[in-house]
């Protein structure tokens, strides 16, 4: 699995907003994340124009205006946040397009029957669904507290909020 400069940039963005009280009067500015995160201005201003097309956070006007959370960060999955800010993790069209066969045919040869191609949509499934059941809210506790849900082997946390409970996967 590979995390885009998109993904993971917009993710942190995300974070810094949800970090915000909720009911808080001031949002984020795009230069207080943009500096808060050592990126451009620019940058950040095409990310939360990407989150806020999708409906993820919402832009307040004025001059003490700036950006928020759209809904609560308990409501706002991890794997939702990465669907939006990139592509998915296994898209069939584009693999099985990019794995064509090398002597220059279009397709792939396995176009039919690949048993590889299920592997990697199963993939995509246990990883979607870890995804999907971590909240933004979840992810503000210390890296410390997130290591230790993830640490047991085979075992994914449900939910972090509230004490780990886990469920084998």
């Amino acid at each position: 699995m590979k995390i885009t400069a998109q993904e993971e940039y917009g993710l942190r963005c995300l974070l810094r907003l949800a970090a915000v009280p909720a009911g808080s009067e001031f949002p984020l500015g795009i230069r207080d994340i943009a500096e808060a995160e050592g990126l451009s201005v620019p940058y950040v201003a095409k990310l939360l124009a990407i989150l806020r097309q999708a409906g993820l956070i919402e832009s307040v006007r004025g001059r003490q205006g700036g950006y928020r959370l759209a809904r609560p960060a308990e409501e706002i999955s991890l794997g939702e946040a990465l669907r939006v800010l990139g592509e998915p993790l296994f898209e069939e069209s584009s693999y099985c397009e990019n794995h064509a066969s090398p002597e220059g045919h279009d397709t792939c040869v396995h176009s039919n029957d690949c048993a590889v191609r299920a592997v990697w949509r199963g993939l995509d499934d246990l990883i979607a669904g870890v995804l999907n059941r971590v909240s933004l809210a979840e992810l503000l506790v210390p890296e410390e507290a997130m290591e230790r849900a993830f640490a047991a082997p085979g075992r994914v946390p449900l939910p972090l909020s509230g004490g780990t409970r886990d469920r084998p996967i």
